[in-house]
């Protein structure tokens, strides 16, 4: 299925620090929605992960593909899942992370750099476990916190860790 890329939901919107709600994945709506994740992060540049709430959706869904990230070992490729679940992790250090839907800055936030996730596939409902280290590994937690409608400057490893960056979405988007 073809998705629709969406625009990207900006900090301070509500949607970004509600908890999302399960999903059938099953539901037309749902493989949708996924298809549109997929969509959105193939229009924006250097995108490795969308949570569906940065694309309005209070939902459990996310999407991930590091398979261009110079930092990624593990990589499994164009992902998305429907209500993932953390259920292991390890091996927990700083590193600087930012989020398209906080534009400009980043942050030191404390992950785990080995995890195993659980979900299910959109469309078949199908279980899905992803055995992720490194960036993947960080990319995938950073989506799950925004299912929680936590982002990352709320893991910040101090008060004075986050930074100035770019570009803007904007300026992502236009390439």
């Amino acid at each position: 299925m073809t998705g629709t890329a969406r625009e990207l939901i900006i900090a301070p919107h509500p949607v970004l620090t509600a908890q999302a709600l399960p999903v059938d994945p099953a539901d037309p709506l749902v493989v949708s929605a996924a298809a549109d994740l997929l969509a959105t992060m193939r229009r924006v540049r250097h995108c490795t992960g969308l949570a569906a709430p940065q694309i309005g959706l209070g939902w459990r869904l996310l999407s991930v593909d590091v398979s261009l990230h110079p930092g990624a070992r593990s990589c499994a490729g164009e992902l998305v899942m429907a209500n993932p679940r953390l259920v292991a992790a390890s091996r927990w250090e700083p590193t600087r992370e930012g989020c398209l839907s906080v534009p400009g800055l980043a942050g030191d936030v404390l992950r785990a750099t080995r995890i195993t996730v659980r979900g299910e596939r959109p469309g078949s409902g199908a279980p899905v476990t992803v055995d992720a280290d490194a960036f993947e590994a960080r990319c995938i937690q950073h989506q799950l916190d925004h299912l929680d409608g936590v982002l990352f400057l709320d893991r910040l490893v101090h008060s004075w860790a986050v930074h100035r960056m770019g570009p803007t979405v904007e300026q992502a988007r236009s390439g």
